[in-house]
This record gives C-alpha cells, structure tokens and sequence, in this order.
C-alpha cells in the first residue's frame, strides 16, 4: 500500500524527481512480486516435495516390514538403534537379544531395543527390517510427509519473498547512493560561488 500511495503523492508533485518515481515504480512492482510470484512458487515447491517425499513413502512401505522378534535375554549398554521419529521413546526401551525371522524366510539374531518395562525371554518385541531382515527405522508416513511438503512449500514463499525485498533495498541503496554523488557534484560546481553577490543571476 505504501508503494501505492507513494505512486500517487509523486505523480504530479513539481518537487518530484525521477528516482522518487522509480522507488515508488519499484516497491509497487516488489510488492506484486511478493503477493503473486512467492505463493506460486510455494505451491509448487510444496508440490513437488509433496510427489517426491509420497514416492518415498511408497517405496519405503514396500521395502520396510514390521516383524516379532522373540526377547532371547536383556543386555545392558546404549540402545542398539537409533530412530529419530521415536526418540522419546528411547528412554523407556531396554536393549535385549532377540531372534526373528526375515520376511524372505532367514532366520536373523541381534540385539534390538524393547519397548518394555522388563523384559524377560520368550516376550515379544516389534521391529522394522528391511527385505533380508536387516533392522532399519520405520518408514516415512503419509501425513508427516504431507506435512515436510507444506513446510517445504512455506519456506520457498518466504524465500522468494526474502529474495525479492532484498533486490529491492539493493536496488534502491544504489538509487540513493548515485543521487548522493550527484548532489556532491552540484555542490563542488556550486560551491565556490556560495554567498557571492550576483550567483545564480
């Protein structure tokens, strides 16, 4: 609106000058930037991180399988895994040893993290491994996708925005950076004759 406005003050005021025109022309034109190129851009950078992360969900649903491990005995140290999507869960967990089977039929044995309060041998324990039974972290979901593409998306429209303001205050830093020089050249031309009877006559 200030552009606007700004547009209107100057449009025929006889102590305008012309880079007090081409600021007004510029914030007006950074403004319709703002408003129109940084949601475009943000909604297609949320769709396109939303089509690549889905493709991952997909891929990793395919590839990742939840199977039961059987507790074999409790073990004592750090936790085996790491996941970084149930970390607060980590503080309950008790790493044990357990057996499970692949879902390609291999018989797999190695220390895993058990949900449980106590574990004793013969409990069972959920896992994710990968097709050859290998422990891997559970995989992407839809809606915390959806949501890493909203976000994704936000943060191109605010880049876009961030880009375009600050074109615009480097643009206008060189406008009053020239009008200085100018007005230090009118100033040594007028400069000796300051005062004198007759200057300017």
């Amino acid at each position: 609106m200030r552009a606007i406005s700004g547009l209107w003050r100057w449009r025929r005021n006889p102590l305008r000058r012309a880079t007090d025109l081409a600021e007004a022309w510029l914030a007006l034109v950074a403004l319709v930037l703002v408003a129109v190129a940084a949601p475009v851009i943000g909604s297609l950078a949320g769709a396109a991180a939303e089509d690549s992360l889905q493709h991952t969900v997909r891929e990793q649903r395919h590839a990742r399988h939840l199977v039961t491990a059987t507790v074999v005995r409790r073990l004592g140290g750090a936790p085996a895994e790491s996941d970084p999507d149930t970390s607060a869960a980590h503080d309950s967990g008790r790493r044990v040893l357990a057996d499970w089977t692949a879902p390609d039929g291999t018989a797999r044995h190695g220390a895993v993290l058990a949900r449980l309060r106590s574990p004793r041998p013969g409990d069972h324990v959920s896992l994710w491994t990968d097709s050859h039974g290998r422990m891997t972290t559970r995989p992407l979901d839809s809606p915390t996708a959806t949501t890493h593409a909203v976000l994704a998306g936000l943060g191109a429209a605010l880049l876009t925005a961030g880009l375009v303001e600050a074109g615009r205050r480097l643009v206008v830093w060189r406008m009053v950076r020239r009008r200085y020089a100018c007005w230090d050249q009118a100033w040594d031309r007028a400069g000796p004759d300051w005062g004198k009877a007759g200057t300017g006559s």
